[in-house]
C-alpha cells in the first residue's frame, strides 16, 4: 500500500510537543479520508497530533513524568530545530508552549491512523514536488529525508517497530541504529535497556536511567499504582502485549522479553528486534 502525501503546516503554540510528537494542520482536511483506520482526531484549529512512525523518543510529560531530561529535551529541540520552528517560550513548568514561531511549511507520509487518532507518520520539513494527496512508494532513499531517520541516525529515538512497517523500511532503520549504538551517539552513551538497570522508585526511571520508552511508561503505570518490582513481570503479562521477535519469527508477549531479578528490571531483546502488534 502506498502512502499519502499531506501537505501543510507544524503547530506547537498551545501544546506541549516531545521528540516524536508534534501538531499538524492538512493543508486540504479532506485528505485525512484516504488514511485507513479511525477517523482523524481533529481539534477545534483543525490540527492533528502526529505519531512519528518507527521511533519514540524520551518522554518529557508523560503522566507528568519525564525521562532523564537532557536527552529527552535534546530531542524535542532537534525535531522542532528540523521543523524549522523558533522562538519557543513555555510555561514555568516548562509542560506548555505559550508562543512561537509555528506554522512552518512541510508534508507527511502517511497510510494509517491510529487507535487514539493519530496519522501514522514520517515527517518532513519544507517542499515536495509530489502532488498534495499523491500516492507514493517510500523506499529507502525517500525514507532518508524524514526527521524519523535523522533521529535515529543521532541516537535520539529507540527504534519502536510496529505491524505494517515494510521490512525494507526496518532494516534501513536498524542499520542507522546500529551505527548509532556503536558511535555511543545520544541516548546509546546511556541505555539500560538490554544491560539492566536497578529500580528503586519512580527516581530510577525518570531522573537516573536511560531505558527504552515504551519499557519507562509501562513501569511508570505499574509503579504509580503502588507496585513493588517484584510484581512487575506478572503486570505485563496481565496485559498480554502481543509481540513479534524478528530473528526468531516468534509471535509472543512483551512479558516474556523482559526479566526481574531483584531490583533488576531488563529486557532480553533490542529494540529494534521487536515488532509490536498495537
Amino acid at each position: 500500500m502506498p502512502f499519502v502525501v499531506i501537505k501543510g503546516t507544524f503547530h506547537v503554540e498551545g501544546y506541549s510537543p516531545d521528540g516524536d510528537s508534534v501538531r499538524f494542520k492538512a493543508a486540504d482536511k479532506n485528505l485525512w479520508a484516504k488514511l485507513s483506520g479511525k477517523p482523524v482526531e481533529l481539534n477545534a484549529q483543525g490540527h492533528a497530533q502526529l505519531r512519528f512512525e518507527a521511533i519514540d523518543t524520551l518522554e518529557t510529560h508523560y503522566r507528568n513524568l519525564h525521562q532523564p531530561l537532557e536527552l529527552a529535551t535534546d530531542a524535542l529541540e532537534r525535531t522542532l530545530e528540523g521543523l524549522g520552528i523558533t522562538g519557543v517560550t513555555w510555561n514555568d513548568t516548562r509542560t506548555k508552549v505559550t508562543s512561537a514561531s509555528d506554522g512552518t511549511e512541510g508534508y507527511i507520509l502517511s497510510r494509517a491512523v491510529e487507535d487514539y487518532g493519530r496519522p501514522v507518520s514520517f515527517v518532513y520539513a519544507g517542499e515536495t514536488p509530489e502532488e498534495d494527496g499523491s500516492e507514493v512508494f517510500l523506499d529507502t532513499d525517500l525514507l532518508s529525508g524524514s526527521l524519523n531517520q535523522r533521529a535515529v541516525e543521532e541516537g535520539l529515538a529507540y527504534p519502536t517497530f510496529y505491524e505494517g512497517l515494510f521490512p525494507d523500511l526496518r532494516a534501513a532503520l536498524t542499520e542507522s541504529v546500529d551505527r548509532a549504538r556503536n558511535a555511543n551517539l545520544g541516548v546509546w552513551a546511556q541505555d539500560r535497556t538490554r544491560a539492566g538497570f536497578e529500580v528503586n522508585g519512580l527516581e530510577s526511571i525518570t531522573e537516573e536511567h536511560v531505558i527504552m520508552p515504551k519499557l519507562f511508561r509501562r513501569l511508570a503505570e505499574y509503579l504509580e499504582a503502588g507496585g513493588s518490582v517484584a510484581g512487575f513481570e506478572e503486570f505485563l503479562e496481565a496485559k498480554e502485549e502481543e509481540i513479534i521477535v524478528i530473528s526468531t519469527v516468534h509471535l509472543t508477549h512483551f512479558d516474556t522479553v523482559v526479566e526481574v531479578h531483584g531490583n533488576t528490571v531488563r529486557m532480553t531483546e533490542s529494540p529494534e528486534n521487536l515488532i509490536f502488534k498495537e
